[in-house]
């Protein structure tokens, strides 16, 4: 599902106008963004949570050379899918 179909589909479960939907999820987007940004956790009970973790530094190789390479440590954003939305994908 694309932003397009998921903008519909919103639309359509909420019995609102598609640009009121595409203003809701832009919203949520840039939110999460921010929150995200600043280090913040942003839980949705029952559906999952957003967090950035610190992934370290390390050694790499090249698969077309064979070479190693070094990473550099980053930060990145994870999601782990909470209860009701892991018994719903069983």
């Amino acid at each position: 599902m694309n932003k397009a179909e998921l903008i519909d589909a919103i639309a359509g479960e909420a019995k609102i106008t598609k640009a009121d939907a595409k203003k809701a999820l832009d919203a949520f987007l840039t939110t999460t963004s921010k929150a995200l940004k600043k280090g913040d956790r942003v839980a949705l009970v029952g559906f999952g949570s957003f967090a950035v973790s610190k992934r370290a530094a390390r050694t790499g190789r090249n698969p077309r050379t064979g070479k190693e390479i070094k990473i550099a440590a980053k930060k990145v954003v994870k999601f782990k899918p909470g209860s009701e939305l892991a018994k719903t994908v069983k």
